[in-house]
Protein backbone atom coordinates (compact mmCIF):
# COMPACT_ATOMS: atom_id res chain seq x y z
CA UNK A 1 0.00 0.00 0.00
CA UNK A 2 1.23 3.45 -0.83
CA UNK A 3 1.77 6.05 1.83
CA UNK A 4 0.39 8.83 -0.39
CA UNK A 5 -3.13 10.07 -0.10
CA UNK A 6 -3.57 11.13 -3.77
CA UNK A 7 -2.66 8.95 -6.73
CA UNK A 8 -3.23 11.42 -9.60
CA UNK A 9 -0.61 11.76 -12.28
CA UNK A 10 1.92 14.45 -11.46
CA UNK A 11 1.38 14.41 -7.69
CA UNK A 12 4.70 13.54 -6.15
CA UNK A 13 5.93 11.70 -9.24
CA UNK A 14 9.49 11.58 -7.99
CA UNK A 15 8.42 9.13 -5.25
CA UNK A 16 6.40 6.93 -7.56
CA UNK A 17 7.79 3.75 -9.05
CA UNK A 18 8.70 4.07 -12.75
CA UNK A 19 5.92 3.51 -15.28
CA UNK A 20 6.09 0.49 -17.52
CA UNK A 21 6.73 1.38 -21.16
CA UNK A 22 3.71 1.00 -23.41
CA UNK A 23 4.00 -1.79 -25.98
CA UNK A 24 4.63 -0.54 -29.47
CA UNK A 25 1.70 -1.16 -31.78
CA UNK A 26 2.36 -2.68 -35.18
CA UNK A 27 2.13 -0.11 -37.99
CA UNK A 28 -0.92 -0.47 -40.22
CA UNK A 29 -0.07 -1.68 -43.71
CA UNK A 30 -1.93 -0.06 -46.58
CA UNK A 31 -1.34 -2.87 -49.06
CA UNK A 32 -3.07 -5.59 -47.05
CA UNK A 33 -6.49 -7.08 -47.68
CA UNK A 34 -9.28 -4.60 -48.15
CA UNK A 35 -12.51 -4.45 -46.27
CA UNK A 36 -15.50 -5.74 -48.26
CA UNK A 37 -17.19 -2.33 -48.08
CA UNK A 38 -14.20 -0.50 -49.59
CA UNK A 39 -14.66 0.56 -53.22
CA UNK A 40 -12.24 -0.47 -55.92
CA UNK A 41 -10.32 2.02 -58.02
CA UNK A 42 -9.63 1.87 -61.72
CA UNK A 43 -7.77 3.86 -64.34
CA UNK A 44 -9.54 5.21 -67.39
CA UNK A 45 -8.87 7.65 -70.20
CA UNK A 46 -11.68 10.20 -70.51
CA UNK A 47 -12.51 12.87 -73.06
CA UNK A 48 -11.84 16.35 -71.67
CA UNK A 49 -14.83 17.79 -73.52
CA UNK A 50 -17.65 15.44 -72.53
CA UNK A 51 -16.14 13.07 -69.93
CA UNK A 52 -16.91 9.86 -71.85
CA UNK A 53 -14.48 6.95 -71.65
CA UNK A 54 -12.28 6.64 -74.73
CA UNK A 55 -9.89 3.90 -75.83
CA UNK A 56 -6.38 4.12 -74.37
CA UNK A 57 -4.68 3.56 -77.72
CA UNK A 58 -5.87 6.83 -79.25
CA UNK A 59 -3.88 7.69 -82.36
CA UNK A 60 -3.15 11.06 -83.93
CA UNK A 61 -6.32 10.97 -86.04
CA UNK A 62 -8.77 9.62 -83.45
CA UNK A 63 -11.83 11.42 -82.14
CA UNK A 64 -14.21 10.93 -79.22
CA UNK A 65 -17.00 8.50 -80.12
CA UNK A 66 -19.57 10.57 -78.17
CA UNK A 67 -18.88 14.24 -78.95
CA UNK A 68 -16.49 13.86 -81.94
CA UNK A 69 -13.82 16.03 -80.26
CA UNK A 70 -10.17 15.53 -81.17
CA UNK A 71 -8.25 13.27 -78.77
CA UNK A 72 -4.64 14.11 -79.73
CA UNK A 73 -4.75 17.61 -78.19
CA UNK A 74 -2.86 19.46 -75.48
CA UNK A 75 -5.81 19.38 -73.05
CA UNK A 76 -6.01 15.58 -73.41
CA UNK A 77 -2.26 15.18 -72.68
CA UNK A 78 -0.88 14.09 -69.31
CA UNK A 79 1.72 16.87 -69.44
CA UNK A 80 -0.82 19.72 -69.85
CA UNK A 81 -0.24 22.25 -67.05
CA UNK A 82 -1.84 25.72 -67.28
CA UNK A 83 0.68 27.19 -64.83
CA UNK A 84 3.79 26.04 -66.72
CA UNK A 85 5.61 27.76 -69.58
CA UNK A 86 3.67 27.24 -72.85
CA UNK A 87 1.13 25.33 -70.67
CA UNK A 88 3.21 22.12 -70.83
CA UNK A 89 5.26 20.53 -68.06
CA UNK A 90 7.73 19.16 -70.64
CA UNK A 91 10.28 21.50 -72.23
CA UNK A 92 8.85 22.46 -75.63
CA UNK A 93 10.24 25.19 -77.89
CA UNK A 94 7.11 26.28 -79.77
CA UNK A 95 3.85 27.33 -78.13
CA UNK A 96 0.70 25.63 -79.39
CA UNK A 97 -1.96 28.31 -79.39
CA UNK A 98 -5.18 26.30 -79.67
CA UNK A 99 -5.11 23.65 -76.94
CA UNK A 100 -8.31 21.96 -78.19
CA UNK A 101 -7.08 21.48 -81.76
CA UNK A 102 -5.28 18.37 -83.03
CA UNK A 103 -1.50 18.66 -82.98
CA UNK A 104 1.54 16.56 -83.86
CA UNK A 105 3.39 16.74 -80.55
CA UNK A 106 5.73 13.76 -80.12
CA UNK A 107 5.62 14.10 -76.29
CA UNK A 108 1.86 13.36 -76.17
CA UNK A 109 0.69 10.86 -73.55
CA UNK A 110 -3.01 10.32 -72.90
CA UNK A 111 -4.17 11.58 -69.50
CA UNK A 112 -5.42 8.75 -67.31
CA UNK A 113 -7.90 9.39 -64.50
CA UNK A 114 -8.10 7.26 -61.35
CA UNK A 115 -11.72 6.85 -60.34
CA UNK A 116 -13.83 4.79 -57.97
CA UNK A 117 -15.59 1.88 -59.56
CA UNK A 118 -19.16 1.96 -58.37
CA UNK A 119 -22.06 -0.43 -58.93
CA UNK A 120 -22.35 -2.58 -62.02
CA UNK A 121 -24.97 -0.39 -63.68
CA UNK A 122 -28.48 0.95 -63.43
CA UNK A 123 -31.21 -1.48 -62.39
CA UNK A 124 -33.60 -2.80 -64.99
CA UNK A 125 -36.78 -1.38 -63.47
CA UNK A 126 -37.96 1.04 -60.76
CA UNK A 127 -39.02 -1.69 -58.34
CA UNK A 128 -35.57 -3.29 -58.44
CA UNK A 129 -33.98 0.14 -57.89
CA UNK A 130 -36.17 0.72 -54.82
CA UNK A 131 -35.38 -2.72 -53.42
CA UNK A 132 -31.67 -2.19 -54.00
CA UNK A 133 -31.80 1.20 -52.26
CA UNK A 134 -33.16 -0.17 -48.99
CA UNK A 135 -31.43 -3.54 -49.08
CA UNK A 136 -29.48 -4.38 -45.92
Amino acid sequence: MSDRKYRQRGYMDHDREPQRPKPQSKPVEREGPRSPKMMAYGEAVKCTSCGAKVPTNAGAESTCPTCKAELHTCRQCAYFDPSARFECSKPITVKIVNKNARNTCELFAARTVVEKQTSSGPPTDARAAFAKLFKK
